[in-house]
């Protein structure tokens, strides 16, 4: 088959700049073939190359006596104890889930699924954060009926727990949904598998699934805007099978106990192209390919095609060549292709050879150390004008306006289509702040969370990228659990946009203070830029999902409050109400400064509940709809009113940050208040959960009525 002429329009179709494509012609010192401007082209998009964004993630801490392995690898690695280790990551599929919802949704969780288990981790929880248009866009419902079908669909089969996340609905998804998936999984310190190729001549194996045309210039489609030509992208979104993919989990688990493997790497983004020059690169060797060899499922299948394609549950391994035959005999036990396809080499070539013929032929450590890295112009974000006016509302009314809305009702409808009890030892389920998993046969326990929130980063990236990192180290340790360490997925518009790039450089600076003065070093993520329809951008969303760990389940804040229990907050309340959920919920006004995030109280005041845990019987931390929002979930969770003293908007609705809402009895109330006196922490006595009624001030309403409205308030999003 006769290639392309290389032409100006099909290297812009390449996502490949004028001064890209001369960089390229500089490297090689010829024009590329057509299979080399795609190698190009998915080696040096904004997703796989994070070109835009490489500057700024260099500053962020990474580092920590409890981290074995950051950024760089297939996940991060932090150690448990024990001789035990948490492998987690998480990964957008932003631009795939809104071309097809369900197969979109559904490879974002096989693809996170896979970076994990090709650590030697065996995957043990799931989350998602997701965020959608207004509810009454034409296209919403379908998004979100399609994105959490595709979710419960590959995970329930696959079978993981998917124990928490978030859901969100603003106008400015409308034309870009965003699906955020992370996965964790569990490893033995001295079982790590990584991705740098070792030893010169060593077999390169392909794993898995059989390649097809699916997904062909995925990478490529999700570094770019979207415009009316969005339903001609349809095929560069892959298919899944989850069923594949858990033999294949399998498989690769029982395959890395035979010490056959040198290296391996999932086929992700950019598929064979990616996996096969990040295992030479990180290990400084050079790849020789035949793709005669590769399994495939289409007829006549190009170089260019097989080298881009991005179908899914598939591997790429270096072999020792004296395990051939044992590691061979694990893969068809497990009807999965095992087929060597190459070899490592000495020079420094990415050498790709098709029916005889050489399609590609390039210098390796260059393709992939040499994509362009800009520093992109970047205008800081003005501050935020101070509220006009301090806007005063019922609280009954203002609380009913909140549960009511799709952003802060119940999801139940979401998180009860996915499996949170396989495996059998999730301890919290979704729905009442971070998820609990056991670690398997030990009294341990790990929590999980995913959290920001997109108006404070808009009004304020750098308060809110450490708003983001604080509200999920809360969450945390809410449940008693000691936050270790944090994945970001950073999704933002068009980074060629000044005032965009700069959302994204406020937001890193943010987050870098927070995790630092936090201890919770971000050791993998990932980067989606270009989230934009027709020029308009989403609310800038890095997303921090972080993990922690308890050392014993005696350990967990795991109950619920009871008739009698007394309400306090630890923390100091103001009444934020700029960027609060009351004012955009009720007023339709999204003003005002995000709220200051003081890292030194976040940390006193987190570790003064870890420390008191045993007298704190229910716990939750303050954050979108403050202490009236909180207070009615945990009375709603208990099935027991509640009655606040406030009764004014600020205190009952701010948004303060460093603070928690905890229920305990007398006895343990008092001695909280005394613990709290000695160790400087701020603590208030702001009512008591009694009854049947929502109590705010004179204003009331029956808990079952509002439980109700809590119930169904997102039945709007998805019927």
């Amino acid at each position: 088959m006769d290639e392309p002429k290389i032409t100006e329009d099909l290297i812009a179709a390449h996502g490949l700049s004028p001064d890209e494509y001369a960089l390229i012609l500089e490297i090689i010192g010829r024009e590329p073939t057509f299979t080399e401007l795609g190698i190009f082209s998915a080696m040096w998009n904004e997703h796989c190359s994070y070109k835009s964004s490489k500057k700024w993630l260099r500053t962020l801490p990474t580092e920590g006596p409890q981290v074995i392995c950051g950024p760089g690898e297939n996940a991060g690695i932090v150690d448990i104890g024990d001789g035990q280790c948490v492998v987690f990551k998480m990964e957008s599929h932003n631009h795939p889930s809104y071309i097809e919802p369900y197969q979109g949704a559904a490879t974002g969780v096989g693809g996170i699924l896979r970076d994990v288990f090709t650590m030697g981790a065996r995957p043990i929880a799931a989350m998602n954060s997701l965020s959608f248009g207004e509810i009454d866009h034409p296209k919403t419902r379908t998004l979100v009926n399609g994105v959490v079908e595709g979710i419960g669909g590959y995970g329930n089969c696959f079978g993981v727990p998917n124990v928490g996340g978030e859901v969100r609905f603003h106008p400015a998804y409308n034309g870009n949904c965003l699906v955020n998936a992370f996965a964790a999984g569990l490893a033995d310190t001295d079982k790590i598998f990584y991705s740098a190729a070792s030893g010169i001549g060593m077999p390169v194996v392909y794993l898995g699934a059989k390649t097809g045309r699916d997904g062909v210039g995925g990478a490529t489609m999700a570094s770019a805007e979207f415009d009316d030509t969005i339903e001609e992208k349809r095929p560069t979104v892959q298919v899944g099978d989850p069923f594949t993919e858990k033999r294949l989990m399998e498989a690769t688990l029982e395959l890395m106990k035979t010490g056959a493997v040198i290296s391996i790497q999932d086929m992700g983004a950019a598929g064979l192209t990616c996996s096969a020059v990040e295992m030479g690169d990180k290990g400084g060797l050079g790849v020789k390919l035949n793709l005669d060899a590769v399994p495939q499922r289409e007829e006549h299948m190009t170089a260019y095609e097989m080298m881009l394609s991005e179908s899914q549950e598939r591997m790429l391994m270096v072999l020792n060549p004296e395990l051939e035959a044992e590691a061979r005999a694990v893969f068809e036990k497990w009807d999965l292709d095992f087929a060597i396809v190459g070899e490592t080499i000495a020079e420094d070539r990415f050498l790709i050879l098709h029916g005889n013929e050489v399609k590609a032929d390039l210098p390796l450590a260059t393709l992939s150390g040499s994509a362009p890295e800009y520093d992109r112009p970047w205008v800081e974000t003005p501050a935020a004008e101070p509220l006009a006016d301090v806007p005063q509302i019922d609280p009954i009314d203002g609380l009913r306006a909140l549960v009511t809305s799709p952003n802060y009702a119940a999801k139940q409808w979401v998180y009860e289509q996915y499996d949170h009890m396989v495996m059998a030892d999730t301890v919290r389920a979704p729905g009442l702040g971070a998820g609990v998993v056991r670690v398997h046969g030990t009294d341990k326990a790990l929590a999980f969370t995913s959290d920001v929130t997109p108006r404070y980063v808009k009004a304020n990236p750098v308060e809110g990228g450490k708003q983001a990192v604080a509200e999920a180290y809360r969450n945390l340790t809410s449940v008693g659990a000691k936050p270790l360490a944090t994945t970001d997925n950073l999704n933002f518009g068009n980074p060629e946009k000044p005032e965009i790039m700069g959302q994204f450089v406020g937001a890193i600076k943010g987050i870098g203070e927070a995790v630092a003065a936090l201890d919770v070093p971000i050791v993998s993520g990932n980067v989606s830029l270009y989230n934009e329809t027709d020029g308009t951008g989403i609310l800038p969303t890095p997303t921090i999902g972080a993990v922690g760990l308890l050392d014993s389940l005696d350990d967990l804040i795991g109950g619920i409050a009871r008739d009698g229990h007394v309400a306090m907050v630890i923390g100091e309340t103001e009444g934020h109400l700029g960027q609060s959920a009351l004012l955009a919920e009720v007023f339709n006004r999204e003003e005002g400064d995000a709220p200051h995030v003081d890292l030194d109280a976040e940390k006193k005041h987190g570790d003064f509940v870890r420390d008191n845990r045993t007298l704190i019987k229910a716990c939750s931390d303050l954050s979108d709809g403050g202490l009236a929002l909180a207070a009615f979930e945990m009375a709603e969770a208990s099935d027991v009113g509640v009655t606040l003293d406030a009764d004014d908007t600020p205190t009952l609705f701010g948004e303060d940050q460093a603070r928690y809402l905890v229920a305990c009895n007398f006895d343990e109330a008092e001695a909280l208040m005394v613990a709290a006196g000695q160790a400087g922490v701020p603590i208030t006595t702001v009512g008591r959960f009694t009854g049947d009624m929502v109590r705010m001030g004179s204003s009331e309403a029956p808990l079952s009525e509002l439980a109700h409205a809590f119930r169904t308030g997102f039945d709007a999003a998805h019927r």
